[in-house]
């Protein structure tokens, strides 16, 4: 009989890894790979029987949910992030997916909470992610955020959403902001990607546009705008940041170290 384990990456989920685990409980193994939380989630997670690793060299995600899945010994793997619950009819689907084993990998539909609703558009649903695989089949990109599984096998569909307490509160949705704006610019500095101002505001327009109006993001109420504008302000950021990265590239070695060049005037404190 084929065993599954699944594997989660951490770091100060105390508010979330309970629901987490407490939906997984028809594992065979669950890997908790811990970033070095001091809020009690890796604590939480050994009371509720998961094996837990602590791994602080941060590397992002991609290379994170690969050092969990070394530790895997399932014959098959589910990845899930600690604000994701599994519900009783996915774990049925999953059971069964793995018993048959007419596929090795698969995706299935994804339920995101905004601020206390579910979103049905705005590009939110269905979602469709690549979690479930047979060891061996698939590993993870080593992004350093927006990872995704890797494979060459076909990927077969299940249809049973995962639900994700995605943003509890609108103090969430700008910490995600700023944190995932800086990493995103980030990524495209070390592609040699450059942005201006320009790109920045007009990238933001084609958020809120594709999110409110394509992805008829309005059908999802007062909720929908207060999203299609929080995507604009990400994407914003993402590239702003990105600007000023390619501006302290190209400053003056002595302009980069605090030190004008000299101008034939002096400067006042």
């Amino acid at each position: 009989m084929a065993s599954l384990s699944v594997i989660v990456i951490t770091k100060n989920e105390a508010h979330n890894i309970e629901a987490c685990l407490q939906s997984l409980s028809f594992a065979e193994q669950v890997v908790v790979l811990d970033s070095g939380s001091t809020d009690g989630t890796v604590e939480i997670a050994k009371k509720l029987g998961a094996e837990v690793s602590v791994n602080s060299d941060w590397r992002g995600f991609g290379v994170q949910k690969n050092r969990a899945l070394a530790l895997a010994n399932g014959d098959w793997i589910l990845s899930i992030d600690a604000d994701e619950r599994v519900t009783p009819a996915l774990q049925a689907e999953i059971k069964n997916a793995i018993q048959q084993a007419s596929h090795q990998v698969y995706d299935f539909p994804r339920l995101s909470s905004y601020c206390g609703q579910y979103m049905l558009h705005s590009g939110w649903y269905p979602d469709r992610i690549t979690r479930l695989f047979k060891r061996g089949s698939a590993s993870f990109s080593e992004d350093l955020v927006h990872e995704r599984v890797l494979t060459t096998a076909a990927v077969a569909q299940l249809h049973s959403p995962l639900l994700h307490q995605s943003f509890v509160s609108f103090e969430a949705v700008l910490d995600k902001v700023d944190r995932y704006s800086t990493a995103g610019a980030q990524v495209l500095f070390a592609r040699g990607r450059k942005a201006s101002l320009g790109t920045a505001l007009g990238r933001a327009f084609w958020a809120f546009f594709r999110t409110y109006v394509l992805r008829l993001g309005f059908l999802d109420g007062r909720m929908g705008l207060v999203l299609a504008i929080s995507n604009a302000e990400g994407t914003y950021y993402r590239y702003l940041k990105l600007w000023f990265l390619s501006q302290a590239q190209s400053q003056p070695h002595d302009l980069k170290n605090g030190i004008s060049a000299p101008s034939g005037r002096s400067q006042s404190n």
